[in-house]
């Protein structure tokens, strides 16, 4: 669904919705012409690689969803999708369980280690339909609540959304300028 598909004044709801599938329309174009030389590619010894950047732009999307739908309703059982589709050991990466890149040093980046299109793709799919299910039952008033007391000032849902699809949005670019300097270095 696009912003022109959803009316002139779409819901807050409805624009998030729309960002958040224009991350993934891009990360399948991406992958769509991926291979494992391209995705392990890094510009130089201190950057990230394009498998990477898109392991850690859905690892934030999956961790910091699943905490909002938590602190929105404290009853919710919902685990990120790493765990509970199983991601974490089809990727068997050399992280701690949970980790979601933040942080990395360039030696961890390229310690990373899985340059497959299809797992990449599948694991972003997968994230994106939770993704979009907690958005379709996030009532719009709840985009106020407070969800995050540890920084200052306190952290609401939608102020998190938005920092989640910026934070997405920066990572996907990156990728794709990733990939302009692969076809460059390998033409």
């Amino acid at each position: 669904m696009t912003v022109n598909e959803i009316g002139i004044e779409p819901s807050a709801i409805a624009l998030l919705r729309d960002g958040f599938g224009r991350i993934r329309d891009g990360l399948q174009r991406l992958l769509a012409e991926a291979e494992p030389r391209m995705l392990s590619f890094r510009a130089s010894s201190h950057s990230n690689s394009m498998a990477w950047l898109i392991w850690h732009l859905t690892r934030i999307e999956d961790d910091h969803f699943t905490h909002l739908a938590r602190a929105l309703d404290g009853e919710s059982t919902l685990e990120q999708c790493w765990i509970a589709r199983d991601w974490v050991t089809r990727f068997n990466l050399p992280y701690r369980r949970l980790d979601t890149g933040f942080g990395h040093s360039s030696d961890q980046v390229a310690d990373f280690g899985m340059y497959d299109a299809e797992y990449l793709l599948g694991y972003h799919r997968d994230v994106h339909e939770q993704a979009m299910g907690i958005l379709s039952a996030l009532p719009e008033a709840d985009l106020s609540t407070v969800i995050d007391r540890r920084w200052n000032p306190p952290v609401t849902a939608g102020v998190r959304l938005i920092s989640v699809l910026n934070e997405t949005a920066s990572h996907l670019g990156q990728a794709e300028f990733l990939r302009g300097i692969y076809a460059d270095q390998s033409g």
